[in-house]
């Protein structure tokens, strides 16, 4: 079994910066993708951001240029600096991962959420 546990999450003027964090632990073989999604109520979980194992990174069109994902492998852990907030950015945030523990394929993960507010 896997679990992921973030922190970073808070409340912040808009402008402002907040830097997410996303631990896994458990029976870990290597994980591939590590991505942050995001879900407002009343909306869609929304992908944020994603890392691949080889460090390739992907963003959502609305926060490119703003966000940047990063992973420490030996941490088996996911960072998303978040700056220049703006209020739209208010969601819980959550880390996925996809991840080897043995057998025949690796599994998706889902960590608890984490909740960003971004006050005007």
């Amino acid at each position: 079994q896997v679990q992921l546990v973030e922190s970073g999450g808070g409340l912040v003027q808009a402008g402002g910066s907040l830097r997410l964090s996303c631990a896994a632990s458990g029976t870990i073989l290597s994980i591939n993708s590590m991505d942050w999604y995001r879900q407002a109520p009343g909306n869609e979980r929304e992908l944020v951001a994603r890392i691949t194992s080889g460090g390739n990174r992907n963003y959502a069109d609305s926060v490119k240029g703003r966000f940047t994902i990063s992973r420490e492998n030996a941490k088996n852990t996911v960072y998303l600096q978040m700056n220049s907030l703006k209020p739209e950015d208010s969601s819980v945030y959550y880390c996925n991962a996809v991840v080897y523990s043995g057998g025949t394929y690796p599994r998706n993960y889902w960590g608890q959420g984490t909740q960003v507010t971004v006050s005007s």
